[in-house]
C-alpha cells in the first residue's frame, strides 16, 4: 500500500511539473538593485501562479539582449518574453518574430501615460507592453553652485543660461568643470524633439519607413554647435569614450563638474552617490537651445515583447505576468527604487496619495516634464531599423566637432553616412 501511494504522489508530481508553464524572461537590468527587484516579483508571481515558472535571466547591454533573441528566435529558441530598448522597437519589428501584445488577449491601455503608450503605438497596434521609461534632466551640484554665486534655485534651462553660468564658473575657480554629460546619440534624438523638429522624413518613421534623417536643419544645427561652444571655451567634460553613461556619472558625483545630463533613471543612484561624496543634488528641466518652444522629451527606456513562435500559454502567461509586473503598485515602487517613469496614470495617483513628490522634488521634476511633453511625430520619437548604426554614426559627429571640425562640415559628413546606413538597412524590405 506504501508503494502504491507513493507511485501515486510521484505520478501526480510529474503531472504537474509536466502541466507548468516555463516563462523565461530576458533583461538588461544587470544591477543588484533593478536585477533583484525584477527576481522578486518573479518570486512573487511563481508562488501566487504554481502553474506558471517565471525565469528572469540579465542578457547584457540592450542591444547584446536584441540581437541575443533575434539569434535565438532564428534558431527556435526565442525566450518567452524579452525587454528590449526603445530605438529598437523598428529593428523587433522588421524581424517578424514577435506578436503584437494587443493581439494576445484584450487589454485595456488607458491607464497607461500617454508619451509612453503612443510610443510603442505602431500601426494602430499596441507591440509592447511598457516597462522602464525615462528622459533626460539636468542635474546639478548646488555646493558647487553656491561656490560660484549661482543661485541652486534657478537652475539654467537653455543653452545660453548654462554658457552665461559657466563663465561664472570660471571666474569663480572653484577647481571643477562646467558641464558634462555622457556622449551618446540618445540626447541629440531629445533635443530634436524639444525643438519640434522630426530626426527622420517620413514622419519620423511613423508615416512610412525613414530613409533619411533631419540633420540638416537649424534644429541640429543648434545641437551641434552647442557642443562646440561648450567644447571650445573649455566647459565641457566627459569621458572621451562614446555612449559612458557610467563615466559620465562618475565624474558628476565626484564633484568635478557643476552641471551634468542624463536619464531620470539615473535619480536613485546619483542622489545617494552625491550624498556618499557630501554634497546636494538638484534635478532641472532638460536645458534646450534659446529661442525654442520647450516641445517635450522622447521616451526613453525599454518595453517588454512577446515572441509569436511560442505556445498560446506561454504567450499568456508572459503577457500575464507582464501586466503584474507593470501593475498600479509595482510601478509606483518600480519608481520610487529607480527613478523611471511610474508609465501608469494609477501608479502617479498613488504615488500623489503617499505624498511621494512632495517629499522628493527631485522627481517631480522629471515627471512633470513628461506629462507636458505635446504629442507630435517629433515627440514620438523616430523609428528606425538602424537606429543602433545611426546613434554611433551622430556620436561619431559630435566627436569630430569636439575634435575642430566645423560644425556645417560635420553635419553633412554625418547626415550622408546616417542617410547610406538607412539606406542600407531598408534594401532588405524591397
Amino acid at each position: 500500500m506504501k508503494k502504491l501511494t507513493l507511485i501515486l504522489v510521484l505520478a501526480s508530481a510529474a503531472g504537474q511539473a509536466a502541466a507548468q508553464t516555463t516563462v523565461e524572461f530576458w533583461h538588461s537590468m544587470g544591477d543588484a538593485k533593478r536585477g533583484g527587484w525584477i527576481q522578486a516579483r518573479a518570486d512573487e508571481y511563481n508562488k501566487a501562479h504554481p502553474s506558471v515558472k517565471i525565469v528572469p535571466s540579465y542578457k547584457g547591454s540592450y542591444n547584446d539582449s536584441l540581437q541575443a533573441t533575434i539569434l535565438a528566435g532564428r534558431q527556435g529558441k526565442a525566450p518567452s518574453l524579452v525587454q528590449i530598448f526603445e530605438v529598437g522597437s523598428q529593428l523587433a519589428l522588421d524581424s517578424g518574430m514577435f506578436q503584437p501584445v494587443s493581439s494576445i488577449k484584450n487589454v485595456d491601455f488607458n491607464d497607461y501615460i500617454k508619451p509612453v503608450i503612443n510610443y510603442y503605438t505602431i500601426g494602430g497596434k499596441v507591440n509592447s507592453l511598457p516597462f522602464n521609461s525615462s528622459s533626460p534632466v539636468l542635474y546639478f551640484n548646488k555646493d558647487l553652485m553656491k561656490k560660484a554665486g549661482l543661485d541652486p534655485k534657478n537652475p539654467p534651462t537653455t543653452f545660453g543660461a548654462i554658457q552665461k553660468a559657466c563663465v561664472k564658473i570660471d571666474a569663480a575657480k572653484i577647481g571643477a568643470k562646467c558641464f558634462g554629460m555622457s556622449l551618446n546619440g540618445w540626447f541629440i534624438e531629445q533635443w530634436m524633439a524639444e525643438q519640434g523638429a522630426p530626426l527622420l522624413n517620413n514622419g519620423n518613421g511613423r508615416q512610412a519607413r525613414a530613409t533619411s534623417i533631419n540633420l540638416d536643419t537649424p534644429a541640429a544645427n543648434n545641437i551641434f554647435s552647442f557642443f562646440k561652444t561648450m567644447n571650445d571655451s573649455g566647459w565641457y567634460t566627459y569621458s572621451g569614450k562614446l555612449e559612458d553613461w557610467d563615466g559620465s556619472d562618475a565624474i558628476f558625483t565626484q564633484g568635478k563638474d557643476v552641471f551634468h545630463i542624463t536619464s531620470t533613471a539615473d535619480i536613485g543612484n546619483i542622489r545617494d552617490a552625491a550624498k556618499k561624496n557630501g554634497f546636494d543634488v538638484g534635478v532641472g528641466v532638460l536645458p534646450i537651445p534659446d529661442g525654442t518652444k520647450r516641445n517635450g522629451v522622447v521616451i526613453g527606456g525599454a518595453s517588454l515583447w512577446i515572441p509569436k513562435s511560442i505556445s498560446k500559454p506561454q504567450a499568456e502567461a508572459a503577457l500575464d505576468f507582464a501586466l503584474y509586473l507593470t501593475n498600479t503598485k509595482n510601478m509606483a515602487d518600480w519608481h520610487k527604487l529607480t527613478g523611471y517613469y511610474p508609465v501608469r496614470n494609477s501608479s502617479i495617483d498613488l504615488l500623489r496619495k503617499q505624498n511621494w513628490f512632495t517629499q522628493t522634488p527631485l522627481q517631480l521634476v522629471a515627471f512633470n516634464q513628461l506629462v507636458r511633453t505635446v504629442p507630435s511625430p517629433a515627440t514620438a520619437g523616430g523609428l528606425n531599423g538602424a537606429a543602433i548604426q545611426t546613434r554611433k554614426i551622430m556620436e561619431e559627429g559630435v566627436q569630430k566637432v569636439l575634435g575642430g571640425a566645423p560644425v556645417a562640415d560635420a553635419l553633412k559628413d554625418t547626415k550622408a553616412r546616417a542617410d547610406a546606413a538607412l539606406n542600407e538597412y531598408n534594401a532588405n524590405f524591397k
